[in-house]
């Protein structure tokens, strides 16, 4: 840890940010940030600098700046929208001294969590992790302990070449591949290096559009319905589309295979880029798993890919497929040096991929998921037999559907029996508001859609039937018949 003092005029006004604290910068400068705007010095609706002046101006690097700024537009405190630029969020108001006496028979905290994102910590195969571990460390060469090369270690980058052919129909070699530590962290070299404007699913992570943001890429919303993306809505000003066609993030579904064929088509004739998020692409439960859109043209599709919905998020490691031509800008934006992955975890993904270990791994993850969210459903069809569950297929959440103008109540209730459950809403661009008026009415229909984004895979194995229990007391009473 080390302590530092630095200061810098905001927006050229009198007010100083002082940066002063024991811990590492960004967290430092997050801190006076937050303060500044809990204590009213940063007024709502303040545009912040830019974060390469601001990061010039105080003398740190470009990303710990930009990516304070997308934790805390991912947080609540700061919005930031293409035109713009960061802003402080007009709901992020002051907090005041004042003691609030808190209701007593709400939950302070959620007892139950559903909320989607994570696999279960406990599921954690911290046995077969420690023998790859020894495995990878005795035979680990000595350069493993060196400066860490930007590519990262080449164990796992042939592992990984190897494993996403077999199971993802992948088309790359190892020099292809840059291990990076998540798809966040691919993001952001990507936007870097390629630039905006970008499309975005309609519904997709909040935290990704506000990453792309704050390295001043804006993206503007593709519409989603039964079939995936509407890849058809691409112009050719749009440099690239971030999509999730092994099973749509959050609603659920693969890409149909004339979309995935069209975005494809769409990339070659236009020169932009299908940035592929994988993020659960091992999770298929009814049949084979999607092969990845990277298949069809591993010159105009980046597919991104990590463990932490497979193994931990804890663990930090993800790569990047790439085209050729984007291997080299990629690497450099990442520097002259691995700072962001443990060579050591390398080497031992490395080794449990090349054993077999994560395969049984998945295997066994497969039947655990698919088991809950069996569960899932049958708890449905018992308790609200009125209610539809979609996006089952895949992946490690369902949407549970409401009905129109529920879905708000739904999450306050849901809070009331001490259920922590996100809505469909929270994972809308913002942008799709102002676009409605232009879709035929069907379209908004499919873009509208009301319901939670239920987490199954996220509570332990003891919990998991109480959390159900929660989330069907939460749910709306069915339909009065007519008349």
């Amino acid at each position: 840890m080390d302590s530092w003092v630095n200061s810098a005029e905001v927006l050229g006004s009198d007010l100083p940010l002082e940066l002063a604290g024991t811990g590492n910068r960004r967290a430092v400068l997050m801190g006076a940030l937050r303060e500044a705007v809990r204590s009213g010095r940063l007024a709502l609706g303040t545009r912040l600098p830019p974060y390469r002046s601001l990061a010039a101006d105080l003398g740190l690097a470009r990303n710990t700046v930009a990516d304070a700024y997308a934790e805390l537009v991912a947080e609540g405190w700061l919005a930031a929208r293409q035109g713009s630029g960061t802003r402080v969020a007009e709901r992020a108001a002051p907090v005041t001294p004042a003691h609030r006496p808190r209701t007593p028979e709400r939950p302070s905290r959620p007892v139950h969590d559903l909320v989607q994102g994570q696999p279960d910590p406990s599921a954690f195969p911290r046995t077969a992790w420690l023998a790859s571990a020894r495995r990878a460390l005795a035979a680990a060469p000595n350069d493993a302990f060196g400066p860490g090369d930007p590519h990262g270690r080449p164990e796992l980058r042939r592992a990984l070449a190897g494993y996403l052919a077999r199971v993802r129909g992948v088309r790359a070699s190892p020099e292809r591949i840059v291990l990076c530590s998540g798809a966040a962290h691919g993001l952001r070299l990507l936007a870097e290096v390629v630039g905006g404007p970008w499309a975005a699913e309609a519904y997709g992570l909040p935290f990704h559009r506000a990453l792309l943001a704050s390295h001043g890429v804006g993206t503007r919303p593709v519409g989603v319905d039964r079939d995936g993306a509407r890849v058809g809505e691409l112009t050719r000003r749009d440099r690239a589309v971030l999509l999730t066609p092994a099973h749509q993030f959050p609603t659920g579904g693969p890409l149909h295979p004339e979309r995935r064929a069209a975005v494809a088509d769409w990339a070659r004739s236009t020169g932009g880029l299908v940035v592929e998020d994988d993020y659960d692409g091992e999770f298929r439960y009814d049949r084979q798993p999607v092969g990845a859109v990277q298949g069809l043209d591993p010159e105009h599709v980046v597919l991104l890919g990590s463990v932490s919905k497979s193994l931990s998020p804890a663990l930090r490691l993800g790569w990047m497929v790439l085209p050729e031509r984007l291997v080299a800008p990629v690497v450099a934006a990442k520097g002259e040096r691995e700072q962001f992955s443990s060579a050591t975890d390398q080497l031992t993904l490395a080794d449990f991929v090349d054993s077999g270990a994560y395969d049984r791994h998945v295997r066994r993850m497969r039947q655990r998921h698919r088991r809950r969210r069996d569960q899932l459903v049958a708890a449905l069809e018992r308790r609200a037999p009125h209610v539809r569950v979609t996006g089952i297929a895949a992946g490690l959440h369902a949407v549970v559907e409401l009905p129109p103008g529920t879905e708000r109540s739904v999450v306050r209730a849901a809070a009331w029996q001490g259920l922590a459950v996100e809505g469909l809403a929270d994972y809308r661009h913002p942008g799709a508001e102002r676009a409605k008026g232009e879709q035929a009415d069907g379209e908004r229909a499919a873009d509208e859609r009301a319901g939670l984004v239920v987490g199954y895979a996220t509570p332990a194995e003891h919990a998991y039937p109480e959390a159900l229990e929660a989330l069907c007391r939460a749910l709306p009473p069915p339909p009065e018949p007519p008349g």
